[in-house]
């Protein structure tokens, strides 16, 4: 699908692991507190146990709706693998329809739709298809978000090359402390990554207690709105 069907974020990580989730909840807390109406979304989810898929239940619960599970994450293994092996392992391969008629229900009635990804752009959903591929088949730009530690500058300006060689519109990056207190090394690093991004830096998630909600000023929403409504008027 070429064009957007409808307002949203498309939330991907330079890496599994770096947060998408934490930064999936507080954009949808933000534009809540906005006074929109906010869909939230997690098309494939893998490593889900007895407990369901934890990830879509803590978009679910951040949006404060009550849409089925099985809407907001149409995709569900059990394996915690990249999907296409996931589903493999299952005899299953990623049912594309199922995820467009999903987000056909959720968006419906809602402002904006936040939807994270499961890994990062390049991770296989299909034999055929990355999980780059189904960020534009939804029509959305990305936010990227990146971890803090050492190494963040490469994945970063790798994942921001694979955006642009897709011809993905990124919003930003977010920086996520997902892991412990940066060393002195980490820290200095993770400087010269913000000097780097510039004005594309939106927000920076501080380290977290498990469950704890990001601060309601650590993304900044104006500049995220502001690019959002400049690149639907390009539509």
């Amino acid at each position: 699908m070429d064009q957007p069907r409808a307002a949203g974020i498309f939330v991907t990580g330079t890496d599994t692991g770096v947060g998408k989730t934490v930064v999936s909840r507080a954009l949808i807390a933000a534009f809540r507190r906005a006074g929109m109406k906010v869909g939230a979304m997690k098309p494939i989810e893998t490593g889900v146990g007895e407990a369901g898929p934890l990830d879509a239940i803590a978009l679910r619960e951040a949006a404060g709706v009550k849409d089925p599970l099985e809407t907001v994450c149409p995709q569900q293994f059990a394996l915690p693998a990249a999907p296409n092996v996931a589903a493999r392992a299952e005899d299953r391969e990623v049912d594309l329809d199922s995820i467009d008629a999903a987000y056909e229900r959720i968006t419906k009635g809602r402002d904006l739709t936040i939807v994270e990804g499961a890994g990062g752009l390049l991770v296989p959903i299909r034999d055929e298809m990355t999980m780059a591929e189904l960020g534009r088949r939804l029509g959305l730009p990305l936010l990227v978000v990146a971890r803090a530690s050492l190494g963040t500058i490469n994945h970063t300006a790798l994942t921001l090359d694979v955006a642009a060689s897709k011809n993905l519109s990124v919003l930003g990056v977010v920086i996520s402390h997902a892991n412990a207190e940066l060393s002195p090394a980490d820290a200095a690093n993770l400087q010269g990554l913000k000097e780097i991004l510039g004005d594309r830096l939106l927000g920076e998630i501080p380290p977290l207690t498990p469950g704890e909600p990001a601060p309601a000023d650590a993304i900044d929403l104006d500049a995220l709105t502001q690019r959002l409504d400049a690149l639907s008027e390009l539509i």
